[in-house]
């Protein structure tokens, strides 16, 4: 009885592994992308219990292999954001300038949470100069307010479908759009921002969709592309940040890397898993910050928990010119990549068509002088 339960339960844990090496948009395929530290631990349970049950029995043997294979499998994507891999991004240094430097906060704050306070205290505990609130109605919207004169730019785009968005900034937003660039009234903001120098910077927040029962992702992974193509086009130097629900080791989010040329700085520091604050057993890194060359970290850390499903991340970045000499040269993507992009964006606003969701105009909204 213990041997067909070790059995069956190695198999499907083998074939959960091996089933997101499909590259199908399809929500049961794509959940199987998020937890690999779950998986990898569960699979290490399953070898142990392998090895003790059938040393020396052939079918045992082979299903030890693959259960090991796919253990090192889930290790090798996990293994570039642990501090035994060397960091994409270098330090900023003590000396960096304070004029250079952008201190941004994202909050995903789960829309039917209504304890707002806990993101109060995290706004006074890391006071960044950008707040990118997530997941934010009307409510939040109204509770907000009393940061308006802190935060004197803002574009604000309150929803009730837990895909609204609200930024706040005391750097000058120099021009801002909203976006609807695969889904209606699924939006992201592209905003200009002048450090305290006078450098102009462009910062991309998102929230697309994520993977759930009935809920494909050629969308998101439509989106995500859309995005990383626009950067490579910038003349500014680019941040890209938001619940993207999508974790860093994935197909799409890797190619979002190679697509855009932008560097990742968990990478060499941790996991920094944002989701699901609410279960310590199911967590993921589902909220990101990718950046320019030209930017060296200050800090990069999670919040406490404010009552949402998920924790704040922190970021603080200095932009210096120089700074892309220093840095480690992110793989670029190749005339293959290009075309499964332009595949994937492509059927990913095929979709929203299908489905009658695709946007009437891109731009929902242009905030040409913020606050």
């Amino acid at each position: 009885m213990l041997s067909a339960i070790v059995s069956a339960i190695s198999l499907f844990l083998v074939g959960v592994t091996l089933l997101p090496l499909i590259k199908s948009g399809r929500w049961w395929i794509r959940i199987w992308d998020f937890p690999r530290q779950q998986l990898s631990l569960l699979l290490a349970l399953a070898l142990a219990a392998q090895l003790v049950l059938w040393p020396d029995e052939p079918l045992g043997m082979a299903l030890a292999l693959a259960t090991a294979l796919c253990l090192l499998w889930h290790l090798r994507c996990i293994f570039p954001y642990t501090r035994l891999r060397r960091t994409q991004v270098k330090a900023a240094g003590r000396g960096s300038p304070p004029d250079q430097r952008i201190r941004l906060l994202i909050s995903n704050v789960y829309q039917d949470n209504k304890h707002a306070h806990g993101l109060f205290r995290t706004i006074a505990s890391f006071d960044p100069d950008v707040l990118l609130v997530v997941e934010a109605d009307e409510w939040w919207n109204r509770r907000l307010s009393a940061y308006r004169h802190r935060y004197p730019h803002h574009v604000l785009h309150p929803l009730s479908n837990t895909y609204g968005m609200l930024l706040f900034s005391r750097l000058e937003i120099i021009e801002a759009e909203v976006l609807e660039r695969v889904t209606q009234d699924i939006p992201s903001i592209r905003a200009l921002i002048r450090l305290r120098s006078g450098k102009i910077i462009e910062l991309h927040c998102m929230h697309p969709e994520p993977p759930q029962v009935g809920a494909d992702v050629d969308e998101r992974n439509a989106e995500l592309l859309m995005v990383a193509k626009e950067t490579v086009q910038s003349q500014y130097p680019v941040i890209v940040c938001g619940d993207m629900n999508d974790v860093a080791w994935s197909h799409t989010t890797k190619m979002f890397q190679r697509l855009s040329g932008l560097l990742d700085p968990r990478i060499g520091r941790g996991l920094f898993s944002t989701f699901d604050a609410r279960r310590w057993y199911a967590r993921w890194p589902l909220d990101h910050v990718f950046h320019d060359k030209r930017f060296l970290l200050n800090q990069l850390q999670l919040g406490s928990y404010i009552g949402s499903d998920h924790f704040p991340i922190f970021v603080e970045l200095v932009y210096q010119p120089d700074a892309q000499e220093l840095q480690e040269e992110p793989e670029r993507a190749d005339a293959s990549d290009q075309r499964e992009a332009a595949k994937t964006i492509r059927e990913g606003k095929n979709a929203a068509r299908e489905a009658e969701r695709e946007p009437a105009d891109e731009v929902v909204a242009v905030v040409s002088q913020p606050g």
